[in-house]
């Protein structure tokens, strides 16, 4: 046979045997599909006369239906006791009931839900309530599924709130002298503990005592251990209903004979209600009891007990906390000691296990809970042993903890941080550096957690206690700056868009950490960043805000216009429309952060300017933002800023063809119509906010007065600085000393005169640009003020004619050359002509430096 004829036969069977696999796998596919068919029986039996009304309807579903049908009527309980509460309690009702005695475990559970959204609604009266629905509640109680008893019971305790005492005392506290016998069944028995307790508290403490207390410690001395954890845990509530005396004779000792019993769980419920007890036991009973039997159990769970460790190490601050005053030293040791062994359980050979034990996941998961609750009850045990002692007796341990290999430990810690931090006062700097390492840990829910209150830390860690102030702030900025862009970077790495959103939110509590400079060099350039290249927007908008707020504390001149210059040009003027709707973004901060005077000057124009934009939704935000605009006008002083935006909403009227935006335009002409203007005077209606603006306005002129006594100090050291260099060359030349030949053979104010305008103008603008930043700080470059101002004109749209009175009135004042303009006369603005005037009347401080603006402006004219 010729070898084509084997591979002609291969391929049919191959063909043969797949086109069969496939028929296979349809039929598969199918089968569900058949079976989810309803045949037509089926769908005759579903199928309800529409004329019934919904009572009549609910009554046919639950006497003829299917179990889904009824389970239906069931779910719409509550809607119909709404719309028809009499004709539901008497046709509905005892269908439900009859139903509920053949039901599944869906409808039980249902109608479990649905009487207790009834009592919650409070659609019937509590005496229609009891007669209809608390007999079908008790009559399911003990349902032989546990989940479906446990609905009913949840619902039964909900109702025993508000019914009367004659009610609970008749139809509840009667029926469980019988139920709570030995003879009943376990879920019998159970049941009543959780009755005892709940209805303890409605009853006075001698009804409690004879008829309650009695059932109580039949309870508690069950043969079964689920009963006795169970009644065990009901203590505390009983308690609480019939006062100290009673519990100190009665409860108390059932507490310390459970806490002794061979169950584990019992143990564990004997110790928890102990510490939530503390409170109503006095100062014998918990230093003769309470004390030597939790001790006791201490010892006993971490030799043998693993799993009461959890729960342990839960409650181990509350218990040391509710003992304080009462131990001795030796026990506070032995206490404190107990926690560190906790704290450090899994970690090393502890607890008497090996390699082998330890390697046991199960068990590993259990020390990583003990951990954990540890790292919990941290706070806690600060107050057990004072902030004063902290450092010599946990700070080894915190340090543990921080740098747990179990992130969910680590995650605990960081989300406590701040009330450590709370607890140490003037300590506090002893952390600085375990908080650099949560800021930098590996784990993202890590840095996440600490975030939430990472403002109020940072706060407490730069000011807090003795060590506030300058040395505080130098203690912890050198780690600090590293570790919050190290996080940033992390953060924005991973795909957790809303922690990063958080973490640059937190970032605008910084200008009260650190220095404007540090702001501005490692954080101000980074949310620019995150402007332009980050893809989600709320990011975006956290980003801008953050950055609005470095701006308003921004206390460099040359800094403020640089970044100004920066939102017009990048932002502004970008090439992407999605820089463009992010400007008018960072306008709304600024109205919000800012003063009116301040948008005003610096982007009122250019937010006009994008009325005439290429993009239809940029333009649509503009006219969602023209009213904001309009409330930052004061007249008479904005009457012509007023006017070009009346310019561009009659463009936009006549010349908008995207009929979306044309549409927005209308409703604002009659929003601004409507709106009223503010003037420079002070008004009734617009007091508060015209208060609160002066205010922000009042803090701008500060900033700038503190730069400026700070450039000025900076200055006159500087002088100083040369007077004694100059005195010193001085002594030199006259002992005989030769000058370098670079050097000037003389420097005085007579030679002064000899030198050239530029050449003074020169070295008095490096001077001024070098002590206008920290000693610690970059330079920046010098050249992006005067692009500012060169550039004013076509940003703003506002001619040099205003520009340069205002700059030279400003250079007057200052006293300093033409490139360190103030803060004011960087970017001009209609406010800047009626301002010069007294900004003048200040330049007569210092003529020379008047004389010399003037030459430096005719010599550049």
């Amino acid at each position: 046979m010729h070898p084509t004829g084997f591979f002609r036969m291969d391929f049919s069977q191959g063909s043969l045997f797949g086109y069969i696999e496939d028929l296979h796998e349809l039929a598969i596919i199918e089968r569900p599909v058949r079976r989810s068919l309803k045949t037509p029986e089926e769908i005759e039996r579903l199928t309800v006369d529409e004329e019934l009304n919904d009572i009549e309807r609910a009554v046919y579903l639950l006497s003829s239906g299917q179990d889904i049908q009824g389970t239906s009527v069931v779910a719409n309980l509550p809607v119909l006791i709404r719309q028809s509460p009499a004709d539901t309690l008497r046709r509905v009702l005892p269908k439900v009931r009859e139903v509920l005695h053949v039901a599944g475990v869906e409808m039980q559970l249902t109608a479990a839900y649905s009487f207790l959204t009834i009592l919650q609604e409070e659609s019937v009266s509590i005496h229609s309530y009891c007669l209809s629905f608390l007999q079908i509640i008790l009559q399911n109680l003990e349902h032989r599924d546990p989940g479906v008893s446990n609905a009913w019971l949840d619902t039964l305790l909900c109702v025993i709130e508000v019914l009367p005492k004659e009610t609970i005392r008749h139809e509840i506290l009667n029926p469980l002298v019988s139920k709570a016998q030995l003879s009943q069944t376990l879920q019998s028995r159970l049941v009543s503990c959780r009755i005892l307790g709940k209805v303890a508290n409605k009853f006075e403490a001698h009804i409690v005592k004879r008829d309650i207390l009695p059932l109580v410690k039949s309870l508690c001395q069950d043969v079964e251990y689920e009963v006795r954890s169970c009644m065990c845990r009901q203590l505390e509530f009983i308690a609480q209903g019939i006062g100290t005396e009673l519990t100190k004779s009665v409860v108390l000792p059932e507490l310390v004979e459970l806490a002794r019993d061979e169950g584990s769980s019992v143990r564990l419920a004997a110790f928890e209600t102990l510490v939530n007890l503390l409170v109503m036991f006095d100062h014998d009973d918990r230093s003769q009891v309470v004390l030597p039997l939790v001790k006791s159990f201490c010892e006993k769970s971490f030799k043998a007990d693993e799993p009461v460790l959890a729960s342990l190490s839960l409650h181990l601050g509350k218990l040391c906390h509710g003992l304080q005053g009462i131990f001795s030293q030796e026990q506070q040791i032995w206490f404190l000691d107990f926690y560190k062994k906790l704290c450090r359980l899994g970690l090393h050979q502890e607890n008497g296990h090996n390699d082998n034990q330890i390697q046991n996941m199960e068990l590993e998961k259990k020390y990583l809970s003990v951990r954990k609750n540890c790292a919990y009850n941290f706070p806690a045990m600060i107050l057990f042993v004072g902030a004063k002692s902290f450092h010599i007796e946990l700070y080894t341990t915190f340090f543990c903890l921080c740098h747990d290999p179990d992130m969910p430990v680590r995650y605990t810690v960081a989300a406590g941080f701040y009330e450590v931090c709370k607890l140490l006062g003037s300590n506090v700097y002893l952390i600085h550096k375990e908080l650099m390492a949560l800021l930098q840990d590996d784990s993202l829910e890590v840095i996440d957690a600490l975030l939430d209150n990472l403002p109020e830390t940072l706060e407490l860690m730069a000011n807090g206690g003795e060590n506030s102030g300058l040395e505080n702030k130098l203690l912890i900025v050198p780690d600090l700056v590293p570790a919050l862009t190290s996080a940033e970077q992390r953060v924005a790495n991973s795909l957790k868009w809303r922690s990063h959103e958080k973490l640059i939110q937190k970032y605008s509590c910084l200008p009260h950490i650190i220095s404007s400079d540090q702001i501005y060099y490692r954080f101000l350039h980074r949310m620019f960043t995150v402007i332009l290249t980050n893809s989600v927007l709320p990011v975006q908008k956290a980003a801008a805000r953050t950055l609005c707020i470095f701006l308003r504390y921004n206390r460099k001149q040359e800094q403020r216009n640089e970044v100004i210059q920066n939102l017009v040009e990048q932002l502004c003027q970008g090439k992407s429309y999605w820089n463009r709707l992010r400007f008018l973004d960072v306008c709304e901060d600024i109205i919000e952060l800012f003063s009116k005077s301040f948008f005003c000057k610096y982007f009122f124009l250019s937010v006009l300017e994008l009325t005439s934009d290429p993009v239809a939704n940029v333009r649509m935000k503009v006219c969602y933002m023209l009213p904001k605009l309009k409330s930052t006008l004061k007249l008479p002083a904005d009457k012509h800023l007023l006017q070009q935006m009346e310019l561009c909403v009659r463009k936009l009227l006549c010349q908008e063809k995207d009929k979306d935006v044309l549409a927005v335009v209308k409703r604002t002409v009659l929003e601004l119509d409507r709106m009223d203007m503010s003037v420079d005077a002070f008004q009734k209606r617009f007091y508060e906010k015209d208060l609160l603006d002066q205010e922000k306005e009042r803090e701008e002129h500060l900033m700038l007065e503190m730069e400026q006594i700070e450039k000025e100090k900076q200055q006159g050291e500087g002088r100083s600085g040369n007077d004694k260099n100059y005195d010193k060359k001085r002594r030199d030349s006259k002992t005989g000393a030769s000058l370098p030949k670079n050097l000037p053979t003389v420097i005085s104010g007579g030679s002064s005169s000899t030198q050239s305008t530029g050449s003074r103008e020169g070295v008095k603008s490096k001077l001024i640009r070098s002590q206008s930043f920290s000693s610690h700080v970059i330079q920046p470059k010098h050249s992006s003020l005067e692009k500012c101002a060169n550039k004013s004109n076509s940003v703003l749209g506002v001619g040099k004619n205003v520009l340069l009175p205002f700059v030279d009135s400003l250079k007057g004042r200052s006293g300093s050359a033409s490139g360190a303009v103030s803060f004011s006369g960087s970017v001009a603005s209609s406010r800047s002509i009626g301002n010069s005037a007294d900004l003048k009347s200040n330049g007569s401080r210092d003529p020379q430096a008047r004389k010399l603006s003037l030459k430096t402006r005719k010599s550049k004219a």
